[in-house]
């Protein structure tokens, strides 16, 4: 089926609108004041204490994603994607995963997975809390996904710069928009650890 020259032009003004207020979004999570930001302690390997002032490394942005762990298949489908672009988010600024499973488990399933970033524990740190990526059911704290980004100021101090959910057709992970192209769209697709094909 042919599409229109109407279709065509309006396909391509939505695109172009969308694009646009793409661009107006990051420039308002970035205009936003500045959070300043304790230093958490989040835990490594072997549960060694890893400051959060310490992930930054030589550069001086961090992004850190806001990881549900290992029970999540979402959650996974996000860090498959951030893991095959990782040198290039890499080249601009620190990255670091962070999950409530404990560092062997995040190790193994990290492994499994084939994931090259580094994973540190956030349980009982305070820190995915006080980054607003939890909400409380029947008396249950559960963490959320997303993401926040970190500056280091000249004198040490960190602050945070931007931060967002994530969720099915969000714009930090391109399956949700590519089957949206489908005749049918995402239609009931739900992500899996393991697929049988």
């Amino acid at each position: 089926m042919r599409r229109s020259v109407e279709t065509t032009s309006e396909i391509q003004a939505l695109e172009q609108e969308i694009r646009k207020k793409q661009e107006r979004l990051g420039e308002l999570l970035r205009n936003v004041e500045p959070e300043p930001v304790e230093d958490f302690e989040l835990r490594g390997e072997a549960g060694s204490a890893v400051m959060l002032s310490s992930l930054f490394g030589a550069k001086n942005d961090l992004i850190v994603i806001h990881n549900m762990g290992s029970q999540c298949p979402y959650c996974t489908l996000w860090a498959d994607g951030f893991n095959g672009v990782l040198r290039h988010l890499e080249d601009r600024a620190a990255f670091v995963v962070v999950s409530p499973d404990d560092p062997e488990l995040q190790m193994r399933f990290a492994m499994r997975r084939g994931w090259r970033f580094r994973m540190l524990s956030n349980a009982e740190s305070g820190f995915t809390e006080a980054m607003g990526f939890t909400t409380e059911h029947e008396g249950r704290t559960y963490m959320l996904p997303g993401y926040s980004t970190f500056r280091r100021r000249d004198d040490g101090s960190i602050t945070r710069v931007a931060h967002a959910p994530f969720g099915p057709g969000d714009p930090y992970c391109s399956v949700w928009h590519i089957f949206g192209l489908l005749p049918d769209g995402i239609g009931d697709w739900q992500p899996k650890f393991n697929y049988e094909l």
